[in-house]
């Protein structure tokens, strides 16, 4: 049995915090050659599954870089100029708000440059807002869709953060989590798991000189819920039709609830 680092309640935030605010400049590239690019179609399945419309309130949690919600507005601002002829590019229309909410000033800095450099730094439906997973600035019942990618194995809490996207849901929304999860296909599981706790951290300390960040996020891989486990904490929290998809064989699920 591998031996992980034990840390106290009390010290996790302040480690994760630590853990992100120094990967931040190299989130993207690493997220690259880790998957091997594969994460940007993990986040566009998230969004196909999302469904997002013009109009729409969206929270994407611990989604700092931008990543996922930069795909819900090219998504959206699609469907407008389908919909709506001549619909400005680089805006959509004032009743669209996509908040982009993380605990880490550093990594919102990595996507507020990213919207800028795509020409949406001055965008009136991205909000950027500094805030904690388990404890939302957000009114009871106000947002249409709520996604959280790669962020919560992360949090302290995981039962407050689903009570919290379950609260400010609308009736009628949705949850999706994206995380690295559980393979259990045993060969595949071997290659898997020398590829994590081996590969991983040395290419890590190669590229950011920071091998211990990449031995942690490694570790808080193994310590989440199998897919069967956290399905249950989800419904447990309120939502119904909770399902699953698997990809790449349970390196990665995309977990889904509604909230009736």
């Amino acid at each position: 049995m591998r031996g992980f680092k034990e840390v106290r309640e009390e010290e996790k935030s302040k480690m994760v915090g630590n853990v992100f605010s120094s990967v931040a400049s190299s989130y993207d590239l690493m997220n690259d050659l880790m998957s091997a690019g594969l994460h940007r179609l993990w986040k566009d399945r998230l969004v196909s599954k999302l469904h997002p419309f013009p109009g729409m309130k969206h929270l994407d949690v611990a989604g700092g870089t931008g990543d996922v919600a930069f795909r819900i507005f090219e998504t959206i601002n699609s469907i407008s100029r389908r919909t709506v002829q001549g619909a400005l590019e680089g805006d959509l229309d004032d009743e669209t708000q996509i908040y982009v909410c993380d605990i880490n000033p550093n990594m919102l800095n990595v996507g507020k440059k990213r919207a800028a450099e795509r020409g949406l730094g001055e965008s009136r439906s991205l909000v950027w807002m500094e805030g904690d997973a388990e404890a939302l600035s957000f009114v009871d019942g106000t947002v249409d869709g709520y996604t959280i990618a790669f962020g919560i194995r992360n949090v302290t809490h995981i039962e407050k953060v689903l009570a919290e996207a379950y609260r400010v849901l609308k009736p009628g929304g949705r949850f999706l989590c994206l995380e690295l999860s559980h393979v259990d296909i045993p060969v595949f599981k071997e290659l898997y798991d020398y590829y994590s706790f081996s590969v991983i951290p040395a290419v890590g300390e190669l590229v950011t000189g920071d091998r211990e960040s990449y031995q942690y996020l490694i570790e808080s891989i193994r310590r989440f819920p199998q897919q069967e486990i956290f399905a249950r904490m989800i419904a447990d929290a309120g939502f119904q039709k909770v399902e699953y998809e698997n990809l790449v064989g349970g390196v990665v699920a995309i977990h889904s609830g509604f909230k009736f």
